[in-house]
């Protein structure tokens, strides 16, 4: 191995920096948006999809968020652990009996859409439920408005059951033209939801994600329910700034390696790059190992010292490579930072335009960091003692 430059003693490979700072701010934007009496419910599932559960969830709270949402009770329990413990969570999957009894132990409130599930959650000795009509996504919750309104009583009247609220999910609220889908959901469980919560007036009606919270006040009700937008990436996957989020997370690592490539020498497997004229590739140690995906191969760009280059030949497990031209300046890159996802100068790369590449949704693109990448926690630029 060569020395390793000075700028690049202390750098590790991957490292994911997030801003917690940023989503203290994002959850008070989308907290303007909503009528006072409005709550906002973090979703911080699957690792604060990517960012750090824990960590994200108490900038959440330091934003004005007043619940939690998770998957299931492995999550609760991690927040919890975290010292998360008075904050009311939402377990929103599809429980197991052994996950129902984790969740419950944590003091999640769970989903229910059918009397079969209020007994169930009563033999696991009772709690807190959200009874899940099914407009139109199509998966947990019952279809039938009359087996909703079953779940409902039965809820009302199973001791050691209490009903917390009623809620559904939207299919299409971050397509703009949706042919009217959206309206017709909305429609369909405020029809419903208010006829319950006149029986009911202490239940907690809702219904928003963040496209919803953003696209129609009238999906406000009593909550909201964001996960995308606290972590500053748009809902309807174009640019945050349009929507006034501000990103989280920034990836970095940095150039370990840069050699000269004459023409017709290759670089990574399956010679996918191979160079027409002399120019120079720098090697970025992240890989998919790291969830910088395959499918990226000569198809995504890196900022290094304020300037964007492309990604050429093959991402591998722990590495690829871009090419750097064939300039002068292009051995001194050595040791730079190189930014995957963040900013660098005036030069921008979102994880909007990295899905893009991916034909995917943003969402993947942090969720699918690995746990090999650490996280880096700061306010920002201020580090914080407790990181993720």
């Amino acid at each position: 191995m060569s020395a390793i430059p000075a700028a690049a003693r202390d750098v590790r490979r991957a490292r994911a920096d997030v801003n917690v700072g940023a989503i203290e701010r994002n959850c008070s934007m989308l907290l303007a948006q909503v009528p006072q009496a409005t709550n906002l419910c973090a979703v911080v599932k699957a690792g604060g999809y990517g960012h750090g559960a824990a960590a994200s969830a108490r900038a959440a709270i330091a934003g004005g968020a007043s619940w939690l949402a998770v998957a299931d009770g492995a999550e609760a329990r991690e927040l919890r652990d975290a010292g998360l413990r008075d904050v009311p969570i939402l377990a929103m999957g599809a429980l197991s009996t052994v996950e129902l009894g984790e969740a419950l132990a944590c003091g999640c409130d769970v989903l229910v859409w059918s009397e079969q599930a209020v007994a169930e959650v009563a033999a696991a000795g009772g709690g807190r439920v959200h009874v899940k009509l099914d407009t139109g996504m199509g998966r947990l919750g019952t279809r039938d408005t009359d087996g909703a309104s079953r779940a409902v009583a039965a809820a009302v009247a199973t001791r050691g059951v209490e009903l917390a609220g009623v809620m559904t999910h939207f299919a299409t609220a971050d397509e703009r033209d949706d042919g009217g889908f959206f309206s017709s959901q909305l429609a369909a469980f405020a029809d419903w939801a208010l006829a319950v919560k006149t029986e009911n007036p202490g239940v907690i009606v809702h219904a928003a994600n963040s496209a919803a919270t953003l696209r129609d006040p009238r999906a406000h009700f009593d909550m909201v329910r964001c996960g995308i937008a606290i972590y500053g990436m748009d809902p309807f996957g174009t640019d945050p700034a349009e929507v006034g989020l501000w990103p989280a997370l920034e990836l970095r690592s940095y150039v370990a390696e840069v050699k000269a490539c004459r023409p017709g020498e290759s670089a990574g497997y399956g010679r996918r790059f191979i160079a027409s004229r002399s120019t120079n590739v720098g090697v970025i140690p992240v890989g998919y190992g790291d969830g910088w995906r395959r499918g990226l191969s000569g198809n995504a760009r890196v900022l290094i010292a304020g300037a964007s280059y492309p990604l050429v030949g093959t991402v591998s497990m722990d590495s690829f490579t871009v090419d750097l031209g064939d300039g002068a300046h292009a051995p001194g890159l050595r040791g730079e930072p190189a930014v995957l996802i963040g900013a660098d100068g005036e030069e921008r790369i979102t994880a909007e335009e990295v899905a893009k590449r991916l034909a995917t949704i943003n969402y993947e693109i942090t969720c699918g960091l690995t746990s090999r990448v650490p996280r880096a926690c700061s306010r920002d630029g201020e580090p914080l003692a407790q990181a993720t």
